[in-house]
């Protein structure tokens, strides 16, 4: 079709659907369709030069409207629209969503009789997320090409692309559609390019349950781990991934290094269904905690816990020790512009449940004896790595006024974005020193038990994911993390 010199590929008439599966069939047809058309135009383009049109596709699009207040089960915190109308969302890679799409647009279908429309939206494919998916294609830049890119197709939009609806600042337009999931297409597409460049692993191989770690040691602990699971044939697992997508299935298999290591080396212990563990290694500060949450929120993972070190702050602590946080102090900053200092981040019940129970299982120790070596209480995350160098009255102070009983530079801030993302969340750390009682973290500091508590701090975050994915999901994602108004996808 040529529109004002804009060819565009044929655009299916809009179909309602009362099949899930069926749903996303057709969601995976047009976005195939579109997507493919723009692959072509893009290599004939490189190959001819300018045509002297534009091109464009058009990502599709998940529709429904209602007319009356449904009565939902009131224990779920999601698949239901909150108030009549329209609602609307765009979609990309309906294929790597297809689990998560069958079950969100089933639950709406159920809940409210009704069927949900599939057709294209009014949202462009940029050309860069069209042939992400296509290794034998590569986006010149700007000026490389014999053309100017955007006189032919269209781009990536940062005005588009943006945390309106989970931060909730979103305005709903003159058309009335209110969002129907927490993302759009174009801010998941540009996501899951981040996390590629990030992990140096595709974001196929997320699992829905991450581990956060700021601490080396855990990789090859991680790994040790999963090639146990693979010699296991009732694990339930079924390969891991390393950097670079090396995957194995066999736990004798070799893992060559990479050549060059990512800003987040990121690894996987997958299952079928996706409810395996991830485990990212996002290095030191609340910027790269929030750069990590940010784009792996897309993925709509089931939970995610920071199991990293941290300062102790009370005496009575010892180096390994661990660090239940039921609270945060949030002086990390990063976060401050989307959601404001004032806004409390609640612990979960159930992320701290299974987070003590797996601490208790892991070292033997119930009840009483477990405050041996576990404290409950708040942790502080600050910017700074080296506060120690400044001024003290007044930064130890805000610390004892809070009653933090540790201190980093991540979990504030993984917390945070859970609470802002709706992604259930959760800390537990480990004491690798005590600034505040002369015990810094130098050479030579760590003592057996300290050594022997870091083994085992993987174990427990393993062991408390491994609980909370045999969890229902109404369990896990809790009210606590929904808003007034919300959207009816997770």
């Amino acid at each position: 079709m040529n529109h004002q010199s804009i060819l565009t590929p044929h655009a299916p008439h809009p179909e309602a659907f009362r099949d899930p599966k069926k749903a996303v069939a057709q969601l995976i047809k047009i976005y195939e369709q579109s997507t493919d058309f723009l692959c072509k135009k893009f290599m004939e383009t490189m190959q001819n030069g300018h045509p002297g049109h534009r091109y464009r596709a058009f990502y599709p699009q998940i529709r429904i409207t209602t007319t009356s207040f449904a009565k939902v089960d009131s224990r779920l915190s999601f698949g239901h629209v909150s108030s009549p109308g329209s609602h609307a969302t765009t979609i990309t890679r309906p294929d790597l969503f297809r689990n998560y799409l069958e079950q969100q647009i089933g639950l709406l279908i159920e809940n409210h009789d009704v069927a949900v429309g599939i057709g294209i939206s009014e949202t462009p494919i940029p050309v860069h997320f069209a042939v992400a998916n296509d290794a034998s294609i590569s986006v010149p830049q700007d000026g490389a090409a014999e053309f100017t890119l955007r006189d032919v197709f269209d781009v990536p939009d940062l005005s588009t692309t943006n945390d309106d609806i989970v931060n909730g600042t979103y305005k709903v337009g003159k058309e009335g559609r209110e969002p129907l999931a927490p993302f759009t297409a174009q801010r998941v597409d540009y996501s899951l390019a981040r996390l590629s460049h990030y992990t140096a692993t595709d974001p196929i191989h997320f699992q829905n349950h991450v581990l956060f770690t700021n601490y080396q040691f855990y990789v090859s602990e991680f790994e040790a781990y999963a090639r146990t699971q693979l010699a296991d044939p009732k694990s339930g697992y079924t390969s891991f991934v390393s950097t670079g997508n090396i995957e194995i299935t066999d736990a004798d298999e070799h893992i060559e290094p990479t050549i060059k290591t990512p800003q987040m080396p990121t690894y996987h212990l997958k299952k079928p269904d996706g409810g395996g563990i991830t485990l990212v290694n996002i290095g030191v500060g609340p910027s790269n905690a929030k750069t990590a949450t940010d784009h792996i929120a897309v993925l709509r993972p089931h939970a995610w816990i920071m199991v990293g070190h941290c300062a102790g702050l009370r005496n009575s602590q010892s180096l390994g020790d661990f660090v239940l946080a039921h609270a945060y102090l949030r002086e990390d900053r990063v976060l401050d512009d989307d959601l404001p200092v004032w806004i409390p981040v609640p612990a979960l019940a159930e992320i701290q449940i299974a987070l003590e129970a797996a601490v208790a299982e892991v070292t033997e120790l119930k009840g009483y004896d477990l405050k041996q070596i576990m404290r409950t209480g708040t942790v502080a995350s600050v910017d700074n790595r080296n506060w120690e160098l400044r001024e003290q009255e007044g930064p130890v102070q805000r610390l004892s006024q809070s009653r933090a009983v540790a201190l980093d530079m991540e979990s504030a801030t993984i917390a945070a974005n859970g609470f802002r993302f709706r992604v259930p969340y959760g800390t537990l750390l480990c004491v690798s020193d005590k600034p505040l009682h002369g015990e810094l973290k130098l050479p030579g500091m760590a003592s057996d038990f300290y050594t022997t508590q870091v083994a085992r701090h993987l174990m427990i975050g393993i062991k408390a994911m491994e609980t909370l994915s045999e969890m229902p999901l109404e369990r896990i994602h809790s009210r606590k993390l929904r808003s007034f108004h919300e959207t009816a996808f997770l």
